[in-house]
């Protein structure tokens, strides 16, 4: 079993910048593909980010390249997503999620992902 605890989210406005982290336990890290999701209220959750292994292969939704940042510190098992220039329509409860998949490119599907944090609250203001 993994354990996935996200940390860092909160009230920030629009144009700033928020960092989330998402710390593991209980299985070795590295033995996972690591992935963001996002849950806007009212609408379904929908992939953000992923990263290999050992970090040196990235993936992201369409509507966030250029401004968010998936990073990976195995050291300290802990996943981070920095969020530039956020926007009143990224407000949303922030998922990270453990996956085995083999390809970062297979990771978009929540269905690639064994294990599930509890999500943490961004809110962007006007």
């Amino acid at each position: 079993q993994v354990q996935l605890v996200e940390s860092g989210g909160g009230l920030v406005q629009a144009g700033g910048s928020l960092r989330l982290s998402c710390a593991a336990s209980g299985r070795t890290f590295t033995s996972y593909i690591m992935g963001w999701f996002r849950q806007p209220p009212g609408k379904e959750r929908e992939f953000v980010a992923a990263s290999s292994r050992s970090g040196g292969t990235t993936d992201y939704a369409d509507s966030v390249k250029g401004r968010f940042t998936i990073s990976r510190d195995n050291a300290k098992n802990t996943v981070f997503l920095r969020m530039d220039s956020v926007k009143p329509d990224e407000t949303a409860v922030y998922y990270c999620a453990a996956s085995e998949v083999g390809l970062v490119r297979l990771a978009k599907r929540e269905g690639a992902y064994k294990y599930w944090g509890q999500g943490i609250q961004v809110t962007v203001s006007s």
